[in-house]
């Protein structure tokens, strides 16, 4: 019986995540499975992988084929790598504490990775995030000043308005012109003096 270590899909659509199960080969995709090892999700960052590491380690000891996917994870997660580190005890290359103390400095190597890289995601995401804030100020400084603009025009138009209404209201309202009236003639012409007769 071909055995294959495969992913099983499940999640909705659009958010899938995948048990890492044991199989028949012939067997669908979905369909049953001999046993379930872990569980991969891969839409966090990084990828959460929960791994029955001695589990895998037994399979792939018995000879079932991991998919690509799945010999992946397991280069990820290093059960390749103690696999690796097994064969060589099987041929007298390494002793068991050899493999164990090589193992042990793979996964301190392997986590310090990690966290270097979620550290730098981190700062990542920090210094976009600092960005953005920075774009929305600049956005929400111009349009302000487009506001204040345009409000300003407003009430100048306004203003403007109100001056030609004000002028027009007294235009309307001006008493008629007044007529200068000249001084009344009051002074009466000097009297003619009456020459006496000549005698």
């Amino acid at each position: 019986m071909p055995t294959k270590i495969r992913l099983q899909r499940h999640g909705r659509k659009g958010r899938p995540f995948y048990h890492i199960v044991i199989a028949d080969g012939r067997a669908p995709r979905d369909g049953r499975f001999i046993e379930k090892i872990g569980v991969y999700n891969p839409l966090t960052k990084p990828a959460d992988i929960d791994l029955d590491f001695d589990r895998a380690l037994y399979w792939l000891q018995t000879g079932a084929q991991p998919t690509d996917t799945v010999r992946a994870i397991f280069s990820y997660k290093g059960v390749l790598y103690k696999l690796h580190l097994l064969n060589g005890v099987k041929k007298g290359a390494l002793t068991p504490e050899q493999v164990e103390e090589r193992f042990s400095a793979w996964l301190e190597e392997k986590e310090t990775k990690i966290r270097r890289k979620i550290s730098e995601r981190e700062l990542q995401q920090k210094e976009e995030l600092k960005k953005i804030k920075e774009q929305e100020s600049k956005l929400n400084e111009e349009r302000s000043a487009e506001i204040a603009k345009k409000l300003a025009k407003q009430a100048e138009k306004e203003a403007a308005k109100l001056q030609e209404e004000a002028e027009a209201a007294l235009a309307e309202e001006e008493p008629p012109a007044e007529t200068e009236e000249t001084p009344a003639e009051t002074e009466e012409p000097p009297a003619e003096t009456e020459e006496p007769a000549a005698e």
